[in-house]
């Protein structure tokens, strides 16, 4: 076995040109990821001959090679023998990437790398927020009535469950700021103090800052005369990103200038205290300003030509994770779930994976190599619990029809379920568990649009492979 896993490793990195084309390689579950100097010199034809190879493709700056779980392990522990190799790390290979990225894919590549790190905590809240609307919602079970009404017993229980699968979006400020400062460069410790600073229980909470307005009972700060609107910023996204960027600079540049032996006396205090008074008197007010005209937006395609929105959000986003541009849209679901309570793009996105399994699963089906027919139906399953990676990359992209019939069939669900104004509470799970995350009340359309999702793509994906043999 061995000696396969070095052969494998041997033919990768002749395939993708030599090892003096390789600057930092590291690897993560499923797949090998490189940073390397010139990705015109990869063969790609012969990287897919090889087979451990189930698939190749280049994101943020990396060559990735699927290899798949436990397997890639093996493979890499090779490699890094035979092409001589420092073990490195993923953000070795991310910084060595980085040179390779223009303008906009580092924005993309610095917005991935502050919310992929807390999705661990945001997914698992969406699991436990949909076990808690099972419990709470009505006409589930019973008619017109939830399981806490009709067995008292639950109450509690779905309580403390509600209050642990909240905490995350409660907070989400001091999450989002531990991860942007340590992103920027600064102590990720004040980046969870100005998180929490910014939801404080003194503030008046956001979400009760409409009704305070209406009533004209805001609370304010009086700094000599200039009035300061006494707000949280709970559920917001663009507030603590601004100001965990400003703190992380004010440190950087106390840190260079102030000796040793006063620093924690100077350096925490006023980077918290300058960062602070920003935050609440410029930074807060305008990007949280910001931040609604951007929730308007989206909320005004989607309520006023749902369809149109739905089969713009449907069909792109496959396309958009290929170039890793899908990251960005994390901190606008980040903003509607603060806003406005919900997401109606995150169900699009469970759709969309979905419908690349079913795809996936369809070549199966019509494919004559073995290997293909393997890794199809491995990857289809892959898809439908919400990775979508294997079966995107590894089989629909490389035949190409599979994954226009796959954005198709997407494009048909999200319009189904964006006109039926199908919402999730929180991002959750991506595939067929996406359901918990959806409100139970619309999980009727939800489950109309992962039927459209399964069947358009895979009778498409079918034909088209039909007609191409036949022709």
């Amino acid at each position: 076995m061995a000696k396969n896993y070095r052969q494998a490793a041997e033919q990768i990195v002749e395939a993708i040109g030599g090892k003096e084309n390789i600057v930092s390689a590291t690897h993560c579950v499923t797949r090998l990821r490189f940073a390397l100097d010139d990705e015109e010199r990869v063969n790609k034809e012969e990287l897919e001959k090889i087979e451990a190879v189930k698939g190749s493709f280049s994101t943020n700056g990396q060559f990735q090679v699927v290899i798949g779980q436990g397997t890639v392990n093996e493979v890499y522990k090779e490699m890094v023998s035979v092409a001589n190799l420092d073990n490195a790390t993923k953000e070795d290979t991310k910084a060595a990437a980085e040179k390779n990225l223009n303008p906009l894919q580092r924005a993309v590549k610095t917005l991935a790398d502050i919310f992929i790190p807390i999705l661990p905590a945001i997914v698992t809240a969406g699991l436990l927020m949909g076990i808690n609307n099972i419990l709470t919602g009505a006409g589930i079970f019973y008619d017109d009535k939830s399981v806490v009404e009709v067995h008292e017993q639950w109450r509690d229980f779905s309580g403390i469950i509600n209050l642990i699968a909240n905490t995350a979006f409660t907070f989400l400020p001091a999450l989002i700021g531990w991860s942007a400062v340590k992103r920027f460069g600064g102590s990720p410790l004040f980046g969870i103090v100005l998180g929490l600073m910014l939801v404080h229980p003194d503030l008046l909470n956001a979400w009760g800052y409409a009704a305070a307005e209406a009533e004209g009972k805001i609370p304010v700060w009086n700094l000599f005369g200039f009035e300061i609107e006494k707000v949280g910023y709970q559920g917001q996204v663009l507030p603590i990103l601004f100001a965990s960027y400003v703190l992380a600079r004010i440190e950087i540049f106390l840190n260079k200038r102030v000796p040793d032996t006063i620093k924690l006396l100077v350096v925490a205090p006023i980077t918290l205290l300058v960062t602070g008074f920003l935050s609440f008197i410029v930074i807060g007010p305008v990007t949280f300003a910001v931040g609604n005209a951007i929730t308007s937006v989206f909320t005004g395609i989607f309520d006023t030509v749902p369809a149109i929105g739905g089969l713009i959000y449907g069909a792109l986003y496959a396309p958009l994770v290929i170039t890793g541009m899908h990251h960005t849209f994390l901190a606008v679901d980040f903003q509607l779930i603060g806003s406005i309570g919900g997401t109606f793009l995150w169900p699009i996105v469970a759709i969309s994976n979905i419908a690349q399994g079913s795809s996936a699963l369809a070549m199966m089906f019509v494919a004559r190599d073995e290997k293909v027919k393997g890794l199809s139906l491995s990857s289809a399953i892959s898809a439908y619990l919400g990775i979508t990676e294997p079966a995107m990359f590894g089989v629909n992209i490389r035949f190409r029809y599979p994954f226009f019939a796959a954005m198709a069939g997407s494009a048909l669900a999200a319009i189904f379920i964006t006109v039926n104004k199908v919402m999730a509470p929180s991002i959750g799970v991506g595939g067929l568990p996406a359901f918990f995350s959806i409100v139970p009340e619309k999980w009727g359309p939800f489950f109309v649009g992962v039927a459209i999702a399964i069947v358009v793509p895979f009778a498409l994906t079918f034909l088209m492979a039909k007609f191409k043999r036949e022709k």
